[in-house]
């Protein structure tokens, strides 16, 4: 059976097994795929270890996306202008051929919710892995990006990194409200920082949430998360969570691998019915 792997630290709750084993299902496909927890300073031995060992692909988590964008081979224009890396497939040739799904799995995601057209202004809390690894595929959509970041220096590399293109550019925190500095309306707010994980909330200005401003957070949990819990708190309509993104740039990792597109929006159905109750699953 065809062998695949998801490699992080820590990985225990990652639920990208149950993902590939819907996909599998739902495709005909037999793979076994397994979570492998990588010491923090030996990720690039695991992976030439588990390839060595019959694997085939692998998707790869924090904190080693960096670190397998500098192992490969072969990289995606996802890839090199993200500078992250979390699919890797083998090719033919043992070559390792490494892509970013995530930001394609966003893109994919946002167009299923209806909250996204080419010509969106986005303002994207954050400048760091999560925020490098979407912002290739919402430029090349169309969309206009705004980085704000506690750091400013961060937002700014960013930026300097895509410099040649005139759709992106960031701003302190203080110059959200100031007229001179940013005269944009936003369509889109997307949280990408870690504050959902450590039960915060960005530090933006409240008049930036708008009840007609869609409201994303990469984040998921049971539940809305924090971000999400404010923005309703003053009048936003329409928000979520990062489940969806979570499926599609699955999807798109599986494509890479086997050459078939699940059928994601079923998928993301029945994993909402089913990701909490771990009795209809092998972890």
């Amino acid at each position: 059976m065809k062998l695949f792997a998801v490699f992080g630290n820590p990985i225990k709750h990652s639920k990208s097994p149950v993902i590939h084993k819907l996909f599998a299902k739902q495709t005909g496909i037999l793979q076994n795929y397994i979570k492998i927890n990588v010491p923090i300073n030996n990720f690039s031995q695991s992976i030439i270890n588990f390839f060595q060992n019959g694997g085939l692909g692998a998707n790869i988590t924090v904190p080693f996306k960096k670190e397998a964008y500098k192992i490969c081979d072969i990289l995606t224009n996802r890839a090199k202008y993200s500078r992250t890396v979390n699919t890797i497939k083998i090719t033919n040739s043992k070559k390792i051929l490494g892509d970013n799904t995530d930001g394609i799995g966003l893109l994919k995601d946002l167009k299923n919710l209806n909250f996204i057209t080419s010509k969106s202004n986005i303002l994207l809390l954050g400048a760091g892995g999560a925020a490098q690894g979407i912002v290739y595929s919402l430029i090349k959509f169309g969309c206009n990006i705004t980085i704000v970041n506690r750091t400013y220096q961060h937002a700014k590399n960013i930026v300097q990194y895509f410099k040649n293109i005139k759709k992106i550019n960031c701003l302190k925190i203080e110059h959200l409200l100031n007229h001179l500095f940013n005269q944009i309306n936003y369509d889109i707010i997307i949280n990408a920082t870690s504050s959902s994980m450590k039960g915060d909330i960005p530090n933006i200005p409240l008049s930036i949430i708008k009840p007609n401003v869609f409201c994303y957070d990469l984040f998921y949990e049971n539940g809305n998360t924090p971000f999400l819990k404010w923005c309703v708190s003053h009048g936003v309509k329409n928000i979520s969570d990062g489940i969806g993104m979570l499926i599609e740039q699955a999807a798109y990792a599986f494509y890479l691998w086997h050459g078939i597109m699940p059928d994601t929006k079923k998928i993301i159905i029945q994993y909402k019915k089913k990701i909490f109750d771990i009795n209809h699953f092998s972890f």
